[in-house]
């Protein structure tokens, strides 16, 4: 846990992690603005990184805001316990485990040995961020969703981790495919 001489509002730029009652917020954008009556504020756009709710504050000029740092660390997925996902940090080779709430819809792309980054304050895991990339295994394809005159035609495959998403017709169970976790979109056939 890292948390930061105290700044002040003028200070506060896009990109840096500051802490508001007990929540931990990732600055978008920072704006001084100047009224004709009455004192300049800095108004702030603020991103939740816990729950990705974005939200707008205003600070008054030279208001104290507390910066944070975040630790980052490397996690490979084990396995699922209780209710809980199981990694191993591979920096210190510790079991973490993190809540299903933190995992979320990246739920559909994780399997044993997928690593993943995660953000830290203190003990408490703020988010994980999967690769890009993946190659995963096909295990089932639905029918078609077009007519048979169309050239761009389309099914739907379900991949070995659980996510649905849209193939060319030509992928096949047993295919390996390589697919962008953050769109969830097929970029192609291995």
């Amino acid at each position: 846990m890292k948390p930061k001489a105290p700044m002040t509002s003028n200070q506060i730029t896009p990109g840096i992690m500051i802490s508001i009652d007990k929540n931990i917020y990732r600055v978008e954008s920072a704006v001084k603005v100047t009224v004709p009556k009455g004192p300049p504020f800095i108004k702030t756009k603020l991103k939740d990184i816990m729950t990705d709710e974005t939200i707008e504050k205003n600070f008054k000029e030279g208001q104290e805001v507390q910066e944070v740092t975040l630790d980052e660390h490397n996690l490979e997925f084990l396995y699922i316990e209780g209710k809980d996902y199981l990694f191993l940090d591979t920096g210190n080779l510790e079991k973490v485990f993190v809540p299903k709430q933190i995992i979320g819809d990246k739920v559909n792309y994780i399997k044993e040995g997928i690593e993943v980054k995660a953000m830290f304050y203190g003990d408490t895991i703020f988010s994980i961020e999967l690769p890009q990339f993946l190659e995963l295994m096909v295990v089932k394809t639905e029918g078609s969703d077009a007519s048979p005159q169309v050239t761009d035609a389309n099914k739907f495959c379900f991949l070995e981790t659980g996510a649905k998403i849209k193939v060319p017709l030509f992928i096949e169970t047993g295919d390996i495919v390589k697919v962008d976790t953050t769109t969830n979109e097929f970029i192609q056939r291995l």
